[in-house]
């Protein structure tokens, strides 16, 4: 690997370990010309998918696309990066589960918005604005009503009640 410092491509790998997710390898690598360490991640290559976008239009399947779009509905909200990256490898490990070699971007939408509900209220309504193409107020109060109107196993939101009380 290069060096993110001095462009070297002579260095060694300190650490190796198995990632969170369980489908990626994290390396810690060390430069030997400059010492400088830095960190590589390791990922098995999945075969290309396109996606078939509203007008017809095909495109690879970018992750990165992916998480950028979950980072613009969660901006400014109480979200980690760390939450978001893992909501991106179910989704991603869900599409490629269903070995298609093209799949239409509604199948995507829906997939993100369900991770999205569950993560942050605001930041779900944020997707669905976008991905629904809202055109007016009213659908906004739709989507917020059927929100207020579903139970939230959010992550962000504390139990109100201990297991066994009611009132």
């Amino acid at each position: 690997m290069r060096c993110v410092k001095c462009s070297s491509l002579d260095d060694k790998v300190i650490d190796s370990r198995l990632s969170k997710d369980g489908f990626s390898i994290r390396r810690r690598r060390e430069c030997l010309d400059c010492g400088h360490r830095f960190t590589t991640y390791e990922q098995v290559e999945r075969r290309d998918i396109l996606v078939i976008k509203r007008d017809g239009t095909r495109e690879p399947f970018k992750r990165d696309k992916l998480l950028s779009g979950l980072i613009k509905a969660c901006e400014k909200r109480p979200v980690s990066l760390d939450v978001l990256e893992s909501a991106v490898d179910e989704i991603v490990n869900e599409l490629t589960s269903e070995n298609l070699k093209e799949l239409p971007s509604r199948m995507i939408g829906p997939k993100v918005m369900s991770r999205l509900q569950n993560i942050d209220p605001v930041a779900f309504v944020r997707y669905a604005s976008v991905y629904r193409q809202f055109q007016d107020v009213g659908e906004f109060s739709e989507v917020i009503e059927s929100l207020e109107n579903s139970p939230l196993d959010n992550v962000l939101q504390p139990d109100l009640f201990e297991a066994g009380q009611k009132n």
